[in-house]
């Protein structure tokens, strides 16, 4: 993975409009916060495959961390804290999120065919 290039990243999400895609949306900081702090809450989502068809993607940020979102006719995906993106496969984008540590903290993954389980 390589650290987020806006322009590229939102011509990638711009391909995917309007066209039914699989969806892999993952958050966590589990056992990291949990290890560092005893009293923490571990907290996650994990959702995978999920086909939807978005109208518009938009993703913005600092420069160094970003959020996505996903405008479907009746809600929004979104996914903060990323930092990194890759294509895999030459079809489907990755887009991740990474501590200062190097630990993963987000996934956002879009592809036009389901994702393996």
């Amino acid at each position: 993975m390589k650290p987020i290039e806006i322009d590229n990243v939102q011509h990638i999400l711009n391909q995917y409009t309007n066209k039914k895609v699989y969806v892999h949306l993952e958050t966590t900081n589990g056992a990291y916060a949990n290890h560092i702090n005893k009293a923490a809450y571990n907290v996650g989502v994990y959702m995978r495959n999920a086909q939807v068809t978005f109208e518009q993607a938009k993703i913005v940020g600092d420069g160094s961390v970003y959020r996505a979102g996903l405008k479907m006719e009746m809600g929004w995906i979104y996914a903060e804290g990323l930092t990194d993106w890759t294509m895999h496969e030459d079809t489907k984008l990755l887009l991740a999120g990474h501590d200062r540590e190097g630990r993963l903290m987000v996934s956002l993954q879009i592809s036009e065919t389901p994702f393996n389980y």
